[in-house]
């Protein structure tokens, strides 16, 4: 069981960076500067903060495509870069003109024979030392889940020709680095799995040499290749736990939080970091729900009122922001609470102002429960409520075309017209026929019983046993990936729905990596915690295209119709 654990504990992405930029910044020994690119910045900066990396011997962070910088010669470069033609561009005129003395390069992905080739004839002044490959393509945004940032994958009649060449190359630098080759499953009904499956399945035959892994088990590892069309849900309802509701109502990018249009927030919190290896409350509060994260503040906040001998009633979150403004010492011997009080602060007003609370009960109930008449009403009541704003009540209008559109009383057309006569944009009033043409492309009919309409086989059925409480009324959804992972773990996939790309599929897995075609919520993140914590003999770590909040799903919806 220990071994199974260790090896278990292996299926690390953040590890797996951290451990590349290790071994990369302590050869040579000595000042250095660091030398990185569009892309390799943010690779870097998910698992290092900057004070970490200037406190090994880094003397300087640059990057290669910032011309007129100052030459110093007298020290030497370490270059993080991933093997785009601009980059390759870029460093070409660098080592044409060398800055420094001594140039270590490392490049993020496989490099072709042609740009080893450039890079050659470029060292007119023999200054490159090594030049190597680090399989660090891809943004660690846990240690059980990663993202390729890409903004739209999809082209006309599938992928864009881009987007596939940059996933296929982020999945297998994914593979590289955790030292796996799997064998390959896809979502039968999605030809865009498909053809990425087949693409890194000649990937890794291309490269043999570089994925010939010794397998230490009997159970081969998996890369399970999912598409977001077979789940479109998901992304369209409110979340209630933290990290889940700072991406929805701010967004998280690379970690980092904007908070500048954010009335009367202090100048230090303008853009605040969240990460779980550098915060310990985050990283404890990350998969709570809203209430429990307010009440965890209150205790922190209550802890340092005590030893301040304050004695001030703090009974809201505004009364703590007022207390720490009113002790600045609180803030510099606690940044990290201060932004969580900012933070919480402002989605408990964002809440309260967009109605999210009565708008999410009704979400829930569309993609849980079965009394379409009630829905009907509570519907109808919320597109004429003003604080409702045109994109939330487009969202309600997308989930009822979701599951009602086919209903013999659908009141479709009804909702597509009181959206016009609220006067909600035609941007936002076109989401609801996209999203209805992406759920149903690629496929005569959706692989997955999505709302249980075809009886207790449904993969949202309703929460028996009553509702208790608040959480229950927000969150009885659970994305489809919990399903199916459940359905993997106990080897009821069925072969014809998530057939093997080579050969009969094994039984049994102990890696499992998951790749979310489209993009993956911070709902599902946690859903693969959960099965993580439950399955102790199993590891599954996520990935995708990108990290979706409702916003982004929403671009996503229109690229793709633009596309199709």
């Amino acid at each position: 069981l220990h071994k199974n654990r260790s090896r278990l504990r292996a299926m690390d992405v953040v590890k797996a960076v951290r451990d590349y930029v290790t071994r990369m910044v302590a050869d040579p020994p000595g000042m250095k500067v660091l030398l990185l690119d569009e892309d390799s910045t943010p690779i870097i900066s998910m698992v290092f903060s900057q004070q970490e990396i200037l406190q090994k011997e880094v003397y300087l962070i640059e990057r290669v495509d910032v011309p007129n910088r100052e030459p110093m010669g007298h020290l030497k470069c370490i270059a993080f870069l991933r093997p785009t033609e601009a980059t390759i561009t870029a460093l070409v005129e660098e080592l044409k003109e060398p800055k420094y003395g001594r140039y270590d390069l490392y490049f993020s992905n496989i490099l072709s024979p042609r740009q080893l080739e450039q890079l050659a004839h470029a060292d007119e002044h023999e200054v490159v030392h090594q030049v190597q490959e680090l399989y660090a393509d891809y943004l660690a945004c846990s240690h059980s889940s990663f993202a390729l940032d890409i903004d739209s994958c999809y082209g006309r009649g599938g992928w864009d020709r881009n987007s596939l060449a940059r996933t296929t190359q982020g999945l297998s630098s994914v593979l590289l680095s955790l030292k796996k080759r799997p064998v390959i499953r896809y979502a039968a009904g999605s030809g865009m799995c498909k053809r990425l499956a087949g693409d890194v399945a000649y990937l890794m035959e291309k490269e043999a040499d570089l994925f010939g892994f010794r397998q230490t088990h009997d159970m081969a590892p998996l890369l399970f290749v999912l598409d977001r069309r077979d789940d479109p849900v998901t992304p369209l309802l409110t979340q209630w736990t933290y990290q889940a509701m700072v991406h929805e109502l701010f967004g998280i990018s690379h970690n980092r939080v904007d908070l500048s249009d954010v009335a009367g927030v202090a100048p230090e919190l303008r853009e605040v970091v969240l990460s779980m290896d550098s915060d310990d409350f985050f990283k404890k509060n990350v998969f709570c729900n809203f209430g429990e994260i307010g009440e965890n503040i209150k205790t922190l906040v209550s802890q340092f009122q005590s030893q301040t001998r304050s004695h001030e009633r703090l009974e809201s979150i505004g009364d703590m922001k007022a207390f720490i403004e009113q002790y600045p010492q609180f803030r510099q011997l606690s940044g990290t609470v201060s932004k969580h009080v900012a933070l919480v602060g402002e989605l408990s007003k964002r809440v309260d102002a967009l109605g999210l609370l009565e708008l999410s009960e009704v979400e829930q109930e569309i993609a849980c429960q079965s009394n379409h008449s009630e829905v009907v009403g509570k519907i109808r009541h919320l597109l004429g409520k003003r604080e409702i704003s045109g994109q939330d009540k487009a969202r309600l209008v997308m989930l009822y075309a979701l599951r009602y559109e086919k209903h013999s009383s659908s009141a479709l057309a009804e909702f597509i017209e009181t959206l016009f006569r609220e006067n909600v944009p035609e941007k936002h009033r076109s989401l609801v026929t996209a999203l209805t043409r992406f759920a149903s492309s690629d496929k005569p009919e959706r692989q997955s019983d999505l709302f249980g309409t075809k009886g207790a086989t449904g993969l949202f059925k309703h929460l028996s046993g009553g509702l208790k409480g608040v959480d229950n009324i927000y969150t009885q959804h659970t994305p489809l990936l919990s399903q199916t992972l459940d359905a993997l773990a106990k080897g009821k996939l069925r072969d014809d729905a998530y057939p093997c790309l080579q050969g009969a599929a094994p039984a049994r897995y102990q890696d499992v990596i998951v790749f979310m075609v489209g993009g993956y919520t911070y709902e599902e993140v946690k859903a693969v915690e959960e099965f993580n914590e439950a399955n102790r003999d199993m590891r599954v770590v996520l990935g995708g295209t990108s990290i979706l909040n409702f916003k982004s799903y929403c671009r996503e919806l229109l690229k793709f119709t633009a596309a199709s």
